[in-house]
This record gives C-alpha cells, structure tokens and sequence, in this order.
C-alpha cells in the first residue's frame, strides 16, 4: 500500500492543467489555484511540514513557490505561471497532511494571479498529464 494510504489508481481529475514537475492548476475568479498532485504527494509519502509562500510574492514559472517535507525527503513546488501570490493556504502549517488526504482541494497550496494567463496554454491537459506519469 503507498505510505499515504491511498488505495487504488491515481487521481487525475480532467478540470485541472499539470506540470512536468507534478503541480495542478485550477483557473478561478482572480487567478490560479495551484497544489501538488495525488501522483506527487504518494511519492512524497506522509507530509509534515509545508512552507507556503507569502501573499503579495512575485513568482516566475518553473521557480521554487514552496517547499514540502515529508517523511521520505525534502521538495520544491515549482510555480506553474509567472505571476504575484494573492493567497496563500496558511492551514497547511497546522494540518499539512491535507496534501496527502486532499490534495486537489484543502490540499492547496497558493493562488496566483497571472501575469500572462497564455502561460497555461504551456500546461498538460489529464490525458497528458496522465501519460506522463505511465498511467
């Protein structure tokens, strides 16, 4: 069984955009919503710790958002899109393990508003996200 305890095939819900680094995104009202994925947070293991970025923090696409500590390793969240953080999911430092239960939902790390929201066009869609994981 994996150590965050799912059971089953990874979830890939067909709403979001991926990155190759296994981050999603979700386009809301004022901006992007952006987590780490089921595929990444079963590979990371149970997660103790989670730094999320600070509201109001310029981020770049491919730079280091965040950061997640789990019982396994250390690892960087990579920003999706350039653009500024106008919030941030101050939760996860009192129940980080909401990445492993939630992790398309209470789960989420930060939103951003885009500089440029053509970026997201650079994102695959669940079918190549799901290729790129092999499932």
């Amino acid at each position: 069984m994996p150590a965050s305890g799912n059971v089953g095939p990874v979830k890939v819900p067909g709403e979001l955009r991926y990155s190759t680094d296994h981050e999603w995104v979700r386009v809301e009202e004022g901006g992007v919503r952006m987590g780490i994925t089921d595929y990444a947070q079963d590979a990371l293991g149970d997660v103790v710790f989670v730094q999320v970025p600070s509201v109001g923090v310029a981020v770049t696409a491919g730079s280091s958002v965040s950061e997640v500590e789990s019982t396994k390793s250390v690892s960087e969240v990579y920003a999706p899109v350039t653009g500024t953080v106008v919030e941030a999911n101050d939760e996860l430092g009192d129940a980080p393990e909401r990445l492993n239960h939630d992790p398309y939902g209470e789960g989420w790390i930060c939103v951003i508003d885009p500089a440029d929201p053509n970026e997201l066009d650079r994102l695959l869609d669940a079918d190549g996200y799901r290729e790129l994981i092999g499932g």
